[in-house]
């Protein structure tokens, strides 16, 4: 097995490991286990933990209790990789995952044995996602909460476009400016990329109508080709001013067409962020307040919806909660003369796993419906 050598050590919480081991001294119960668990499983190419845990256990999310009943040989539940074999032992109404061989007394399967070995390469971690990246990867560039719409206000914007041109896209060219400075390059032996935004929706708690963030439209990714600065020009009166050089942009990337007054805002450091699924260690009450994406109503498989919980409520990445549909107002005409008010319990409509936070917002992705979901559904703790 290869261990990259830019390999990122996640953390494990102490929650994740203190459930862990509790897990770890006798396995868990196999009335916890999936009804149709494998006696082994071999990790492939494009599996998920998420998935993974799914085929072992009722609850994926309790992925720390899937570790912990292989504590001994899975010491990071981030470190999952293609070709290994996870093995499941059952005994006493106890059930254990065991890695890399099989039960005792079990019928030994054709095995291709290697001599095991460790080594270094500068190659890209190979391990398992916990979601599939294709989907959130381009919500951790893309998407953008801020805590006011001023900061979107004061960053550099685009000011002039070709004259023959009114909208922009991949490939063309702009000029910018600094709204509070003028727009410059920040490292000399970089170049500057900008995520290019518009307008600033405000995100509202459905409940009680605050404001809890606002959220900018992704237009796109420019770079910056020349600074900022000024040049002499005539005067109106015979001499000469300074006149205002805007800084010239090229236009990368285009999910949508740009044009004069558009934000731009530096491009983040890329993250590679696995995620361990978990319930929440503490109680969650928490409504859809958005769904990513243009004229979307209803919440579907893989949207992305906007919590109105984020870090500051305690709210992590990893956490699964599950959607809660609002029970009808219902009538009860059950007896003659009976008029009584009733509201119908609240259902579980699905599944969702936040995979970023902000201050008093996240973002989470929904794993699975099974009724119709929509803006105002409120997240709880699963159960």
């Amino acid at each position: 097995m290869a261990f990259p050598a830019s390999a990122q050590n996640y953390p494990i919480t102490p929650a994740q490991r203190s459930t862990a081991e509790q897990v770890a001294k006798a396995g868990v119960p196999l009335s916890e286990l999936a009804a149709d668990a494998p006696d082994n499983y071999t990790v492939k190419s494009g599996d998920t933990l998420w998935a993974i845990s799914g085929k072992f256990l009722k609850s994926p999310w309790r992925w720390p209790e899937l570790w912990g009943m292989n504590m001994e040989q899975v010491h990071n539940p981030h470190r999952i990789y293609p070709g290994q074999t996870l093995y499941l032992e059952k005994a006493d109404g106890m059930a254990r995952l065991r890695m890399g061989q099989p039960p005792a007394g079990a019928e030994a399967a054709q095995t291709v044995r290697v001599s095991p070995h460790a080594r270094y390469s500068q190659v890209e971690d190979t391990s398992i996602p916990t979601l599939p990246p294709n989907i959130i990867e381009p919500f951790l560039n893309e998407a953008i909460i801020v805590d006011n719409a001023q900061t979107l206000e004061d960053a550099p914007r685009i000011v002039a476009v070709p004259e023959d041109r009114v909208l922009l896209t991949q490939g063309d060219r702009a000029y910018a400016r600094g709204r509070t400075s003028p727009l410059v390059e920040k490292d000399p032996h970089a170049v500057d990329q900008f995520r290019v935004f518009r307008n600033a929706t405000p995100l509202k708690d459905p409940v009680t109508g605050t404001i809890l963030g606002y959220e900018a439209k992704y237009l796109g990714t420019a770079e910056l080709v020349r600074n900022e600065g000024t040049q002499p020009v005539a005067g109106t009166m015979g001499g000469t001013a300074q006149a205002i050089v805007p800084a010239t942009i090229d236009i990368k990337r285009a999910k949508e067409e740009m044009r004069v007054g558009d934000r731009l805002l530096p491009v983040p450091p890329r993250v590679i962020e696995n995620y361990v699924p978990r319930a929440p260690a503490k109680p969650v009450h928490a409504s859809i307040v958005s769904v990513y994406g243009d004229a979307v109503a209803l919440v579907g498989q893989s949207s992305v919806v906007a919590l109105s919980a984020g870090a500051a409520e305690g709210i992590e990445n990893g956490y699964v909660l599950a959607i809660q549909k609002a029970g009808a107002l219902a009538v009860d005409r059950s007896l003659p003369g009976e008029q009584t008010r009733m509201k119908l319990p609240d259902e579980r409509a699905g599944l969702a796993m936040v995979f970023r936070t902000f201050d008093h917002l996240s973002y989470a992705l929904v794993l699975e419906v099974t009724e119709p979901v929509q803006v105002g559904d409120r997240v709880t703790n699963p159960r």
